[in-house]
C-alpha cells in the first residue's frame, strides 16, 4: 500500500498547476488531500476516474475553504465522514476510510495564524481529535493518520526555530500535543528512515523561501506501533510543486 499526503492549497489551482499530470505518474496507491477548497460538483472528478481512482470528498460548508478528500485505486470498506465534532465536520477536518484490518485517517488540523480565536480553536480541537483517534484506536489498532497538521515537532523541522519559538505550529503546547501522540504508541514514520535536518513539506510564498529551502515540516504519515513493522519506505517529495506544501509518502507491506 503505497500512500501520499498532500495539502494542495485549492485542488482547482493544483489541477492547472499539473497536479493531473502527476498523478499519470502512479505516484501512489491512495492520495489523501488537505486543504482542497471545493466541492466535488465544481471539480472535473473524471479526470481521477480516467487513471483507476475513487474519489471519496469531505469538503467544508463554507465554500473556498479548507475539506479534505482521498483518491483511492484501492475500494474501501467502510468510509466515515468526520470525526463527530460540530465545528471540525462543519470545517470538513477529517475523513476515515477502512481497507481491511487497516483505518487510514485523513486530517487538516487548523491554524492558529490568524489570531487568538483560532488558535484557542487549535487546542481545542486538538484535545478533541486525541479523544477521537484514542478510542479508535481500542477498536481499530492498524492506524495510519495523515494529513497537514500545522506544527512542527522537535527543531530540526523548522528552519529557523529560535525566530519562531513564539509562531503558532511552533509553540510549546502544540509540540508537546505531538510528544504525547508519540508516546501513545504512533510512530513518526517520516523520522523512522530520515533523521537529518532540512527536510520540510511546506515553505512560506514569501521572500523566496522555497528556493532557499527555508520551510516547515508539518505534513505527517503517522501510523500506530503494530504497523511498525510493515513499514516499507518514507519520503518527502520536495520536488513536486503544485502547491506551498509539497507530497509526504509512505508504503507499507503486508
Amino acid at each position: 500500500m503505497r500512500i501520499v499526503s498532500y495539502n494542495v492549497n485549492g485542488l482547482r489551482s493544483a489541477m492547472t498547476k499539473g497536479f493531473t499530470e502527476w498523478l499519470k505518474t502512479d505516484p501512489a496507491d491512495i492520495v489523501c488531500l488537505q486543504e482542497i477548497k471545493a466541492h466535488k460538483d465544481n471539480v472535473d472528478y473524471r479526470q481521477f476516474e480516467e487513471l483507476g481512482y475513487e474519489h471519496y470528498w469531505y469538503p467544508a460548508e463554507k465554500k473556498g475553504y479548507s475539506g479534505v478528500a482521498v483518491l483511492t485505486k484501492i475500494t474501501p470498506n467502510n468510509v466515515q465522514y468526520g470525526n463527530g465534532f460540530m465545528q471540525s465536520d462543519a470545517e470538513g477536518r477529517v475523513i476515515r476510510l477502512d481497507f481491511g484490518d487497516i483505518t487510514l485517517v485523513n486530517t487538516y488540523i487548523p491554524s492558529g495564524t490568524s489570531g487568538d480565536e483560532r488558535q484557542t480553536y487549535k487546542y481545542q480541537w486538538l484535545d478533541e481529535f486525541y479523544g477521537y483517534l484514542d478510542q479508535l484506536k481500542s477498536s481499530r489498532p492498524n492506524l495510519v493518520v495523515c494529513g497537514d497538521y500545522n506544527i512542527c515537532h522537535q527543531p530540526i523541522d523548522i528552519h529557523d526555530p529560535v525566530g519562531n519559538k513564539k509562531s503558532s505550529g511552533f509553540l510549546p503546547e502544540e509540540r508537546a500535543w505531538l510528544d504525547k501522540l508519540f508516546n501513545n504508541g504512533f510512530v513518526d514514520t517520516f523520522r523512522h528512515y530520515h533523521p537529518e535536518p532540512h527536510q520540510y513539506s511546506w515553505w512560506s510564498v514569501r521572500s523566496n523561501a522555497r528556493a532557499n529551502n527555508k520551510g516547515w515540516r508539518i505534513d505527517y504519515i503517522n501510523v500506530t506501533a503494530p504497523l511498525q513493522e510493515r513499514l516499507k519506505d518514507a519520503q518527502i517529495w520536495q520536488e513536486v510543486k503544485h502547491s506551498d506544501h509539497c507530497p509526504v509518502y509512505l508504503q507499507l507491506g503486508s
